[in-house]
């Protein structure tokens, strides 16, 4: 099985991401529906396997899509609005995000709102972050659902380690860092003794929300790579975790010079959730080639 990888350089429009992924995802779903008419029809006699085969194409590869949006806090299942999906932006704003109804309300707004149905509650993406989303038909690779979010956490979790921080997952989703390793965390002090909270509270590098139709997985992760989101993190609730802290790769003291730009960031990711999935696999089909597409090959 081949896997493709997008990667967008420049920052975009959620909305843009999200139009990007809903067309893959509908791919996807397009093919599994042709495979159950093909099924049903071959309960026909006069219906062959051999025509059968001739007559269905293979299935669309497996797509990661690696992005930087502008400003946007985003909200899963359990934190979309009442009236979803009819709403409006500007005047309904779920309770997670009143507190900061200013910034998305102002002229220009500091940053977007947009609903979505992965799993999970409030977060924010943004620059300084690396979005990515894994949309493949878990069951064509035997991944279960929660074989695929482990596959994403321990991902992170290698390109993490890669650059010498590590990381690890708790009760509370996402991917975490001990807190006392932040090189950063002491400036936050108030006092000349350093912040004592950093020896007991981890803090979360990394969010972690998905979303399965007919076994097609969409969304993915969010990992801090720049300072640049934690002043948004700091408006929030996020996650719905009081009193969690956000940090990055920055964060935990690893400078630009270490290949910290986005596009080496994504290849980390790509390859080691390559290899998780890998690892995991059973009876699937292995991911045994990575290749790179352009939006044009998406939407034409």
């Amino acid at each position: 099985m081949r896997l493709a990888h997008l990667h967008l350089p420049s920052t975009i429009p959620f909305a843009h991401a999200s139009l990007l992924q809903q067309t893959l995802v509908s791919r996807l779903l397009t093919h599994k529906k042709l495979c159950d008419a093909l099924t049903h029809n071959n309960n026909n006699a006069s219906y062959s396997p051999t025509s059968r085969s001739a007559t269905l194409p293979p299935p669309p590869d497996p797509t990661i899509l690696t992005f930087t949006p502008h400003p946007v806090f985003t909200t899963g299942r359990r934190d979309l609005p009442a009236q979803y999906p009819e709403y409006s932006p500007t005047t309904i704003i779920p309770t997670p995000l009143e507190p900061i109804r200013h910034l998305l309300t102002s002229s220009p707004p500091v940053a977007e709102y947009h609903p979505t149905l992965r799993g999970g509650q409030t977060t924010y993406h943004g620059p300084g972050q690396l979005v990515a989303y894994t949309i493949m038909d878990l069951r064509r690779a035997n991944l279960g659902p929660r074989t695929h979010v482990r596959a994403l956490e321990e991902g992170v979790i290698d390109v993490l380690g890669g650059y010498g921080v590590k990381g690890f997952t708790s009760c509370d989703p996402g991917v975490w860092v001990s807190s006392s390793s932040s090189s950063s965390s002491s400036s936050s002090s108030s006092g000349g003794g350093g912040d004592e909270r950093q020896d007991i509270f981890p803090r979360k590098i990394a969010a972690v929300g998905v979303h399965l139709r007919r076994f097609v997985s969409s969304y993915g992760i969010g990992l801090n790579v720049t300072e640049e989101p934690i002043w948004f993190f700091r408006q929030i609730v996020a996650c719905g975790l009081e009193g969690k802290e956000a940090t990055s790769l920055e964060g935990q003291g690893v400078s630009g010079g270490a290949g910290l730009g986005m596009a080496e960031v994504a290849e980390r990711f790509v390859t080691a959730f390559v290899e998780r999935v890998n690892g995991q696999i059973g009876k699937g089909a292995a991911i045994d080639d990575v290749y790179r597409i352009e939006e044009r090959d998406i939407l034409g």
